[in-house]
C-alpha cells in the first residue's frame, strides 16, 4: 500500500520533521515513515507492506544518515515481537542469499569480499539491550543503561557475531512513542534493531506496537505530542485492535552492507545530506 508522503504527524519525533504550510490547515510534514498508514491498512488486510522515500533533518554528517532514503516498512496484524523478528530474520536471509546466487558478476566488479556474506542464514543471534551493554562494558566502554546505542556502539556489538545481530527490548525512554511496553518489565519497549557485520550499523529497527488506547494516550502525551493530529490514528484503538508487528528496513543501508559500500550517498543515485541538495 501507498502511504501519503505528506502527514499532519510526526512518526520518529518531531525534531526531524521538514516541514511545510499547507493551504489554511496549517502545517504539514515530509513522512519519516509509512508506519501509521501500513497500521491502518494491517487492521484491513492483515499483512501489507509500503515502501516509499522517507525524510529526516537530522543534522549528521556520518557515513550512514541521509535526510532523504528509502524504506520498505512491513507491518502484520496479530503478530507480537518474535513474530516481528522472525519476519525480519527471514527477509534478510532471503535478500542476501539471492544476491550471492543470482548477482555474483556485480560484486566482483564491486571486489566485494563475499565471504561473511554466506554466514547471512537464519538462526540470527538474539541479545536483549542488557546483554548489548556487557559487551560494550567488556570491551571498554563507559555506557550508562539507558541511553541509545552511537555508531562506534553498533560496531562493538555487531564485530562480537558472524552474522547479523539483533537486539532487543530496548529502554521505553529511547524509543517511539507507538511502541508497546513489556508487560513483564514496563522500563523497556518490545523493540528490536538489526544491526549488520562490519560496522555498518542498523538496518532494521522494528517493534510490536501498543493496541492499548489508554496506554498509547499517555504515551503521547509523555513524548509532548499533540493529540489531535493522531486521532484517526487513535481511532484504530477505539474502535477495535488487535496485537500487531512491524519494522522499518532502509534501503540504502541494505545495498551499502550488501555491496562493501564505503559511505551512504554511494547506495542512491542524487543523495541528499545536510551539506548537499544538488543535482
Amino acid at each position: 500500500m501507498d502511504p501519503p508522503i505528506l502527514t499532519p504527524n510526526a512518526v520518529e519525533g518531531t525534531s526531524t520533521l521538514f516541514e511545510t504550510p499547507y493551504f489554511d490547515l496549517g502545517s504539514a510534514y515530509l513522512t519519516q515513515s509509512g508506519q501509521l498508514y501500513a497500521e491502518a491498512g494491517a487492521m484491513a488486510h492483515r499483512k501489507v507492506y509500503t515502501f516509499g522515500p522517507t525524510f529526516r533533518a537530522e543534522k549528521s554528517k556520518t557515513r550512514r544518515h541521509l535526510t532523504e532514503f528509502w524504506m520498505c516498512e512491513p507491518e502484520m496484524a496479530f503478530a507480537d515481537l518474535n513474530d516481528d523478528m522472525d519476519l525480519a530474520e527471514e527477509l534478510l536471509e532471503y535478500i542476501v542469499q539471492t544476491i550471492l546466487a543470482e548477482k555474483k558478476e556485480e560484486l566482483e566488479i564491486l571486489e566485494r569480499d563475499t565471504s561473511k556474506l554466506h554466514n547471512v542464514k537464519r538462526p540470527f543471534p538474539r541479545i536483549s539491550y542488557d546483554e548489548a551493554v556487557e559487551i560494550l562494558k567488556k570491551n571498554g566502554v563507559n555506557f550508562e543503561w539507558g541511553g541509545d546505542f552511537g555508531g562506534g556502539d553498533e560496531t562493538i556489538i555487531s564485530n562480537q557475531f558472524d552474522r547479523p545481530v539483533m537486539v532487543h527490548r530496548y529502554p521505553s525512554q529511547v524509543k517511539a512513542f507507538y511502541m508497546k511496553r513489556d508487560p513483564e518489565n514496563p522500563k523497556v519497549a518490545l523493540a528490536v534493531d538489526v544491526l549488520a557485520p562490519e560496522g555498518y550499523g542498523e538496518i532494521v529497527g522494528g517493534s510490536q506496537r501498543e493496541d492499548d488506547l489508554d496506554e498509547l494516550l499517555k504515551r503521547i502525551k509523555e513524548h509532548n505530542l499533540p493529540q489531535k493530529p493522531f486521532e484517526w490514528y487513535l481511532d484504530l484503538r477505539r474502535y477495535g485492535s488487535v496485537p500487531h508487528a512491524g519494522f522499518g528496513i532502509g534501503l540504502e543501508r541494505t545495498v551499502s552492507w550488501i555491496c562493501g559500500l564505503d559511505h551512504l550517498r554511494e547506495a542512491i543515485p542524487f543523495p541528499r545530506m545536510i551539506y548537499r541538495k544538488t543535482p
